[in-house]
This record gives C-alpha cells, structure tokens and sequence, in this order.
C-alpha cells in the first residue's frame, strides 16, 4: 500500500509539531544560533545565574526535542525519502553541537562544595531541578580530578569499542549457515533462526537450532575475547570511580537501589518450581516424550489468532482498559481520533511499533503496522501505553521533571497488556482462544521476567568473578551459562549442549545490568494491574500518580505511588501468583 492511499484518519499528524519541512528549517537556523552557553561557564556557584543556565538548557532541549522527533517521524515514513533522511542527519548535529556547548556543566557542578549544591536543592527558585541537582551531588563522590576526568573521557570510545567489536563479529562477519528447508537452501540467519524455531517441522527445528550454535561456537574464541574486553573495562572504571562493584555503578546510574536487584534473583530463584511447572505443562500440550531447547517457542496452542480488524480490535484494547476509567478511556479515543497514531503498513514505512514525545507538543504520537493478529492486538495497547505515561507526565511535570527512567519505561505499557489479556480471558467463550490467550500470557512471563533474570544472573556471575580476579575463559562462561539454564528450565526439558554457548549471541551483554529492568518492569506491571483489579479506585487513583510523576525522583520511589515497593517481596509475590493462577486456569481447561 502506498502511503497516499491511507485515509487522513488512519495517519499521524507531523504538522502538530512543524507545519512544514520549510518551517522546520527555518525553526533549525534560528535555534542553532542559540547553541551558546559560554556565558554561564564559570559561574554556576551563584544560585540566579544557574537558574538561567538552566533556563537556556532546557529552552535548547525543547527546541531538539521537535526538530529530532519531527524528522525521527517524517523519515519514518519512508525511509527512501532523502529530503527527511537530511532533516535527520541535521537534527544529529543539532543534538552534537547542543552536548559540546553543555558539556561544563555536570563537571561545574560536581565541582561545587556539598553545601552549596544542597543550597541550590533547598533552593525554592531551583525547585524544577532538584531531582537533577540531587544526582548531581550523589555522583559528586564519584568524579575525579580535573585531569583524570579528562584521561577517562579520552578513553571512551575504546571503552564502547567492545560493543561494536560484537556488533561486526555477529552481524557482518557470522558465517551464517545453510539448512534444507523443503528442500530448498536457507541461510539461518538472526531473524530467520527465530522465525524457524517456531516451525511445526520439529526435524526442521533441530536442524536450524544445531547449525546456527555451531557457528557461534566456532567464533567462541574472539567473541569470549570481546566480552572479556567489555567486563575487564567495566571493572576498571567501576574501580577507577570508586564504586564497590560493576553492579553498584550500573543501579547508581539509574538511581536504583542493590536491593532491587537482590530481590529480584532472590524472589525468581524462589520461584523457579513454578516456571518448571510451565515448562512441563508446555511439553505436555505439545504431545512431546522428550522435550528439547528447539521446542520452546513452538506455540502451546495453535490457529486461535484474535484476526481483527483495526477499527475492532481498537475497541477491544478500549474495553480492556475499562478499568482506568471513563477519561482514561476518553483520552484513548482522543489518540485515534485526533492524529496521533500512524496505523498502516506502507511502502518505505519503518517496520515495528513505538511511541514518541515531544514536551513542548500537547499529545505524544504512536507508529504501528498493523497486521489482524493477537500480537498487534496487544501491540496497540502496549504502544498506548507508553504514550500515556508520556502524557500525562508532560502534562504534569516541569520540563526537568518530566522524562522518565528507562527503568520504569515499559511499566505503562506492560500494564496496559495484562489488563487487556485479563479482560480477553474473562469475556472469551472460545475454549481454544482462552486458553491460547493464557499461554500467550505465560509465554510473556517466561520471556520477560524468568529469561531475562536468567540473563541478569549470568552477567552478576561474570562480573563478580572478574572482580575476585578469576579468569573468564569460554569454559567457565559456558558452565555458567548451562547450569543456569538447567536451574532455570529444570528436568522437563533436555538442555541441550549446543545452549551453553547462547550467551555469546546477546548483544544486551555488552551493556553491563540493563537487562534486570525487564524484568523488574514485568514485575511491577503485573503488580499494578493485579491491584488494580482487586482494589480497584484506590489503586487505579494510585497508578495516575505514578503516571503523572515523569522522572521527578528515583524511578523506585515513585513506583511506591502506584503501591509497588520493589525492595520488600510483595510486588514479586504478586507477580508469582498471577503466573500461578494463569498455569492453573490453563491446566483447569482441560
């Protein structure tokens, strides 16, 4: 479909932001001329002139807001279009040269004595940026000298360099392998491996699974080396800054406290019984004796797709929602009618889903492909979600205060799906679809919350022995690798050899503890949504609070409006059994 072919409905609207490509340049020429902080450099200890610093930032970081995002739209579009593809590249020197010109500022800052930057946050003409300056003066003890500052900011492109070593080895230079496929050759790569694991050809799974691990393990040798690399250069800066490990520098970055990461390998180590108990009912559902690594993403249940169109499936995202309220659901409509999500697949369009802000426009904007499956059923609230959050704490947050933490980033739109598949699993008469809906939520927790802790304790693995100085050769991460998996999986599955090398193919290794938060999302989406059903109002005025707090304080403080305390057990309790209860109904069925 081209995309002058879609109607106006069904299309974002970019003109929200800039009326036109001419606008935008002319907008572009005007706020490059501002890119000037000079005049404060130097004298950020006098409380008036920060605020002004302040002030210019942030009137430069709207002014990039809209030029990025409006050419991160546009383009997306149609990514053959050159004209947008220019208004992208600009908006990333735009972006280039606004870092170089704020690049004092932190430095200043963490220069200043205690005191005066616990002045500044007392401050109440620097309310807006308290939170900011409340990081500033915790990292403060991690900052060197001067001189040393500029040592390690010199290093930092071989310091990332590991991650892009790992990027060439597994993407350009992979000696991807051919398989038969009906008797045809293909070439397994990335995404066709994935795609093949969910073959009904179970011969044709093995097959896949076997060759596309024997070509990881024959670059196991440079890729140990690389990772190596890449944990060695964490502990070196982790030292050089002063922290106690790898792990305390990552959760500082994010403001998280260790707890939240203890708990989490505390609370799923704990509850592993119960994803074996997934696991053993999948290998049942698919009438296997033996059950392999290359089974798992086969379906439980097959042919029940939710095939809806998207006027339909959009009033059954606003249904499942019900439980937000009327104006919450209000607002949905006011998404779809009012321009603000692009729907259709198109020529040249970007595949996938997301949604995007500005701080300065009064709506976010969400891009999908919309396609009649269960997937993109899920994929309009998700997305839905995400573009509420941002809403409403745009709506209701200073400019400073208003950008949430990757850390609860997919909280909103995580909720936004379970309460969707609860509603689905309630008001379903279709046997097959229910329990296809429930495996479908089992499915997402396995991924989600168990796999991705798997993935978290292998790298708090890796980094502590690094710390101990113990040697990180491919035998030892390998043996780390399959006996989590073991532990993860349990006996209902055969851990087959070839899955101790999976850690070599993960790209999110090579930024150390991000992977966590996932998990930690899942957790405290699921968490909410379970309150929300059994206390309803309380829980639901609950969760507006913490939708509407943006990043005005740590991301786990303000998790505590929506009554989700990731440092006590309850949230990971109530993430369990809503698994459990899941499982249960499933197997009910019959």
């Amino acid at each position: 479909m081209k995309r002058e072919e879609v109607a106006a409905k069904r299309k974002w609207r970019p003109e929200h932001i800039f009326a036109s490509v001419d606008e935008w340049n002319e907008f572009y020429l005007a706020e490059e001329k501002k890119l000037d902080f000079s005049r404060f450099e130097g004298r950020l200890s006098d409380a008036k002139v920060l605020k002004e610093c302040y002030e210019a930032v942030y009137s430069a970081l709207s002014a990039l807001e809209r030029l990025s995002v409006y050419a991160f739209m546009r383009h997306d579009e149609d990514t053959r279009n050159d004209e947008f593809t220019a208004l992208l590249i600009k908006s990333d020197a735009f972006e280039t040269k606004f870092a170089s010109a704020i690049s004092f500022l932190t430095p200043e800052l963490t220069a200043l004595p205690e005191e005066t930057l616990k002045g500044f946050i007392a401050d109440p003409s620097l309310k807006d940026y308290d939170y900011e300056l409340k990081t500033v003066l915790k990292s403060k003890a991690h900052v060197l000298s001067k001189e040393t500052e500029a040592v390690l900011s010199l290093g930092g492109q071989v310091f990332g360099g590991y991650r892009d070593v790992f990027g060439m080895i597994n993407n350009a230079d992979m000696p991807f392998p051919k398989v038969d496929v009906d008797g045809k050759k293909v070439v397994v790569s990335h995404g066709v491996y994935g795609l093949m694991l969910y073959s009904k050809d179970r011969n044709v799974r093995k097959k896949v699974f076997k060759a596309y691990y024997k070509a990881y393990k024959k670059l196991l040798n440079v890729i140990t080396s690389t990772y190596v690399g890449n944990v060695n250069t964490d502990v070196f800066i982790t030292r050089a800054r002063k922290y106690q490990s790898c792990l305390e520098r990552a959760l500082d970055g994010e403001d998280v406290s260790l707890k939240v990461y203890e708990n989490l390998l505390s609370a799923v180590g704990n509850a592993l019984p119960l994803m074996h108990r997934f696991v053993a009912i999948k290998k049942k559902a698919l009438g296997l004796d033996e059950m392999h690594m290359y089974d798992m993403y086969v379906p439980t249940v097959e042919d029940a797709e939710l095939k809806k169109d998207y006027e339909e499936a959009f009033s059954i995202v606003k249904e499942g929602l019900s439980p937000l309220g009327e104006s919450y659901c209000a607002l949905l409509q006011k998404a779809h009618d009012e321009g603000w999500i692009d729907v259709e697949e198109t020529e040249g369009k970007r595949s996938g889903a997301y949604s995007i802000g500005v701080f300065s426009i009064p709506h976010p904007y969400v891009l999908l492909n919309y396609q009649q499956t269960t997937s993109d059923v899920f994929t309009i609230a998700h997305e839905l979600g995400h573009a509420m959050h941002t809403y409403f704490s745009n709506k209701t947050q200073p400019h400073p205060k208003a950008d949430y933490r990757i850390f609860v980033a997919e909280v909103a739109s995580t909720v936004n799906e379970v309460l969707l598949l609860k509603h689905l699993v309630k008001n379903t008469k279709d046997i097959k679809l229910k329990k296809y809906l429930l495996s479908y939520y089992a499915d997402m927790i396995k991924s989600t919350l168990f796999r991705q802790t798997q993935f978290a304790e292998f790298e708090y693995a890796a980094h502590s022995a690094a710390e101990a100085g113990e040697p990180l050769t491919k035998e030892y991460l390998n043996k780390i690798y399959f006996e989590l998996n073991k532990k993860y999986y349990g006996n209902s599955v055969v851990s087959d050899k070839e899955i101790a090398f999976e850690w070599a193919r993960i790209p999110h290794f090579y930024t150390a503890f991000y992977v966590y938060k996932y998990a930690t999302g899942i957790i405290a989406a699921i968490s909410i949504a379970e309150r929300i059903y059994s206390l309803g109002k309380p829980a639901v005025d609950d969760y507006f609070r913490f939708l509407s707090s943006g990043g005005s304080d740590s991301p786990v403080e303000l998790l505590k409006l929506a009554g989700v305390d990731l440092t006590q057990n309850k949230p990971y309790e109530l993430a369990m059994d809503s698994f459990k209860k899941a499982l249960d109904e499933f197997e009910s069925i019959g």
